[in-house]
C-alpha cells in the first residue's frame, strides 16, 4: 500500500525535477511543506479538479508563492488540467507554470501570489467574503455557503508589515474558517533568520485573537492531521498552525540550509535526494499507484454534486434567494442595472449640482448600492472624509448581519487593499476600499496586484491634489496619479464634476474582472453643461466638452478633475482675445487610449499640435498628449501648506497662466 510519505515524495520529486529543468526556482519550500500539503489536500481540502470555480470549494492560497512548484505538483497530481508537460516547462514563456502562481494562467490557482504577505491578506479577504456571504444567504438547515480558506505562509510573509495589518483584522472579525499554516523552517535567502526575525510568533497571533496550535512536527502526518482537525473543529477564531519543518527535506547536503531555498539543487544533490527519499523514478515520471493515491477527480465530483443537491433543496425553499445567489456568484449585474444607473447619471446632468466630487461619489454610492447588494466597501479610518458610507451601510465585520455591507478597516491601507482583492476573487461581491490619494502609496503594490491578478476591486481615493489645502505637502498628492496610471490594466478616473463622478462609478462597477481607481476632490467642483451625446462620451475616457461656435479652433486644452473648470475659464478668456480653443475633458486616459483611432482623432486631431494640458499633478505624464510642441500646466515640486485658493495661484493654476501657455504654443 502506498504510504503518506511516498505520496509526499512525489511532490518533492516534481519540485526538484522542475526547478532543475528550468535551472531556476525554489525547491526548498515545496520539499519542506510536502508532508503538510499531502495531509491537507488528501484529507481536508474540498475541491473539484473538473470545476476549479465550484462556488462552495475550499480556497487554498500559497502566500509563500516562491514555492510555486508545491502548488503545481498538487494541482497536477490531484487531477486538474495541468498536464506533466506544463511542469516540464516550469518558468518558461507561455507555460501555465509561471515562477509564482498566477490565477489568470493556471486552473486551480485562486490568487496570484509572490509579493510576500499579500497571499495571507487575500486569504483574509476570502474568509471575510465567505462569512458575510453566508450571513446574506444561509438559512436554518440550509448552509449553501460553508467552506474554509487555507493559506500556507513562511517567515518572509510574517516579516512583512501587511501580515500584522490583516492578521489583526482577521482576529477582530473572528474569521473562524481561516486556517493558516506557518512553515517555520528558520531559513530565508540570507540564511538562518534568528539574526533578523526573533518574534514570538505564537504569542503575537494569540494577541490578535487567533487560535494558535504550537509545535507541530511538519513531517509527521498524524500530528499535522490532528492540528488541522483541531483548527476546523472550531469556528470562533482564525487558526495559526505553527509547523516546524526542514527546508529542502530529503536533500542530504542542502536540507536545512539557505542553499536549498532559491536555486536548483544541482544534478548530484538531486541524485542524492532520490536515494535519501527512496525515490527511483526517472525525472517527471510518477508511478501509477502514486497517481492513484492522489487522484481527487471522483471525490471532487461527488463533493460538488452533494452541494448541488443541497442547493436544489435551498432553491425549492427559497427560490428568490437562490436566484440572487446564483446571479451574484456568476458576476452578472441585475437586469435593471443599465437603465437605473443611467437614469441617475441623467438626473445629475439635469440637476447640475456644484459639489465636491467626493460628495458626488457618496451620492453615487447612495444611488447604486441599493441596486447592488454585492457592493461591499470600507475606508482606512477615513469614512467621514472619503464619504464612503451611505444611509444603508451596515457593519459587515461581525459577519452575522444579513445586511452587512460596510467594512471598518482601521488605518491599514495596504492590508485593506489586498483584502479587497481577496473579497473580489472569492466571488459574490464587488468590493471598494478608500483612503486619501496620497496614501495610495501605502497600498500601491496591492493595487498593482489588483491589475495583475486581475481582481474586480474599486479603489477610491479622495483629497486628490494641492486643493486639499492646509494639511500641506505630506498630504498633497503630486506624483500619485501618474504612478497609478502607469500600472498596466488599471483604469484611473479623475472626474471634473458630479456627472463624471457617477459615470466613473458606473464604469468601475461594469468593468468585470479588473480594477479601477476613482479619484475625487475635497473642494467643490462646478457643474458642466453637456448634451446627451457628451454625457454618453464620458464613458469613452475623454470627449470634447467645449468647441468654438462659429470658427475653427486653434488650440486644444486638455484637463481633468478640478482643472476642467480652469480650462473652460481660460477658453472663454482666449475667445475674448480672438483665440478659439477646444476644451477636452479626459477623466480616464486608459479608457481613452483604448478607443478606436477614429474616435481619438476626433477628440485630439493630429493637425492641431497647439495643445496645453492642465492638471494639478505631475506634469511629465501629459507629454504624450501635448507632444513636443505643446505645454503642460502641472506640478513640478511638492505642494505647500496654505488655503487651497492661494496654493492654486501660487503654483500657476490660474486663467492668466493657462492663457499665456496657449499663446506660446500657437506661435
Amino acid at each position: 500500500m502506498t504510504t503518506r510519505r511516498e505520496l509526499a515524495n512525489a511532490v518533492r520529486a516534481l519540485a526538484m525535477d522542475a526547478v532543475e529543468a528550468a535551472n531556476s526556482g525554489h525547491p526548498g519550500m515545496p520539499m519542506g511543506m510536502a508532508d503538510i500539503a499531502e495531509v491537507l489536500w488528501n484529507d481536508f481540502l474540498q475541491f473539484n479538479p473538473a470545476n476549479p470555480k465550484w462556488a462552495n470549494r475550499d480556497r487554498f492560497v500559497l502566500s509563500n508563492g516562491h514555492g510555486s512548484m508545491l502548488q503545481y505538483a498538487l494541482l497536477h497530481l490531484t487531477g486538474f488540467d495541468l498536464p506533466i508537460g506544463q511542469l516540464k516547462r516550469f518558468r518558461q514563456l507561455h507555460s501555465k507554470t509561471a515562477g509564482h502562481p498566477e490565477a489568470s494562467e493556471t486552473p486551480g490557482v485562486e490568487t496570484t501570489t509572490g509579493p510576500l504577505g499579500q497571499g495571507l491578506a487575500n486569504a483574509v479577504g476570502f474568509a471575510l467574503a465567505e462569512k458575510v456571504l453566508a450571513a446574506h444567504f444561509n438559512r436554518p438547515g440550509h448552509e449553501v455557503v460553508d467552506h474554509h480558506t487555507y493559506v500556507f505562509l513562511g517567515d518572509g510573509c510574517l516579516m512583512e508589515g501587511i501580515s500584522h495589518e490583516v492578521a489583526s483584522l482577521a482576529g477582530t472579525w473572528k474569521l473562524g474558517k481561516l486556517v493558516a499554516v506557518y512553515d517555520d523552517n528558520g531559513i530565508s535567502i540570507d540564511g538562518e533568520v534568528h539574526g533578523w526575525f526573533t518574534d514570538n510568533t505564537p504569542e503575537r497571533f494569540e494577541a490578535y485573537g487567533w487560535n494558535v496550535i504550537r509545535g507541530v512536527d511538519g513531517h509527521d502526518a498524524a500530528a499535522i492531521a490532528a492540528a488541522l482537525k483541531a483548527a476546523t473543529s472550531q469556528s470562533e477564531k482564525p487558526t495559526l498552525i505553527c509547523a516546524k519543518t526542514i527546508i529542502g527535506f530529503g536533500a542530504p547536503h542542502k536540507q536545512g540550509k539557505e542553499e536549498s531555498h532559491g536555486a536548483a539543487l544541482g544534478k548530484d544533490e538531486v541524485a542524492a535526494a532520490r536515494d535519501e527519499l527512496d525515490w527511483h523514478s526517472a525525472p517527471f515520471e510518477i508511478p501509477a499507484e502514486i497517481y492513484a493515491g492522489w487522484d481527487h477527480r471522483k471525490a471532487g465530483i461527488e463533493a460538488e454534486q452533494a452541494w448541488h443537491d443541497a442547493l436544489a433543496k435551498y432553491t425549492a425553499a427559497f427560490p428568490e434567494l437562490a436566484a440572487e445567489f446564483n446571479r451574484r456568484m456568476s458576476g452578472e449585474l441585475p437586469a435593471d442595472w443599465p437603465a437605473k444607473s443611467q437614469a441617475f447619471v441623467d438626473k445629475l446632468q439635469a440637476d447640475g449640482p456644484t459639489i465636491a466630487s467626493r460628495k458626488a461619489s457618496q451620492m453615487s454610492i447612495e444611488a447604486f448600492a441599493p441596486l447592488l447588494p454585492e457592493l461591499i466597501g470600507g475606508s482606512a479610518d477615513l469614512a467621514g472624509s472619503n464619504l464612503t458610507k451611505w444611509k444603508g451601510s451596515v457593519d459587515a465585520g461581525n459577519g452575522h448581519d444579513p445586511n452587512g455591507n460596510y467594512v471598518y478597516y482601521g488605518v491599514r491601507e495596504f492590508g485593506m487593499t489586498a483584502i479587497a482583492n481577496g473579497v473580489a476573487l472569492h466571488g459574490g461581491f464587488i468590493p471598494y476600499d478608500a483612503t486619501f490619494l496620497v496614501f495610495s502609496d501605502y497600498a500601491r503594490n496591492a493595487v498593482r496586484m489588483s491589475a495583475l491578478i486581475p481582481a474586480h476591486a474599486i479603489h477610491v481615493y479622495t483629497h486628490d491634489s494641492i486643493g486639499l489645502g492646509e494639511d500641506g505637502p505630506t498630504h498633497q498628492p503630486v506624483e500619485h496619479l501618474a504612478s497609478l496610471r502607469y500600472i498596466p490594466n488599471n483604469q484611473v478616473w479623475r472626474p471634473c464634476d458630479a456627472v463624471e463622478s457617477a459615470v466613473s462609478w458606473k464604469a468601475a462597477i461594469e468593468r468585470k474582472g479588473a480594477p479601477a481607481c476613482l479619484v475625487f476632490s475635497r473642494q467643490n467642483l462646478k457643474h458642466q453643461q453637456r448634451s446627451g451625446q457628451q454625457v454618453a462620451d464620458i464613458s469613452r475616457g475623454a470627449y470634447v466638452l467645449s468647441d468654438p461656435l462659429d470658427t475653427k479652433f486653434k488650440a486644444i486644452l486638455i484637463a481633468t478633475g478640478s482643472e476642467v473648470e480652469l480650462a473652460m475659464e481660460a477658453a472663454r478668456a482666449l475667445a475674448q482675445q480672438g483665440i478659439a480653443a477646444r476644451v477636452v475633458s479626459m477623466p480616464c486616459t486608459e479608457v481613452f487610449d483604448a478607443q478606436p483611432l477614429e474616435y481619438r482623432e476626433g477628440v485630439l486631431p493630429g493637425w492641431c499640435r497647439a495643445r496645453v494640458a492642465v492638471e494639478a499633478a505631475t506634469a511629465d505624464f501629459w507629454c504624450k498628449y501635448v507632444g513636443l510642441d505643446g505645454e503642460v500646466v502641472g506640478m513640478t515640486t511638492f505642494g505647500a501648506s496654505a488655503p487651497a485658493p492661494q496654493l492654486f495661484e501660487h503654483f500657476g493654476f490660474t486663467v492668466a497662466h493657462v492663457v499665456d501657455a496657449v499663446k506660446r504654443v500657437i506661435r
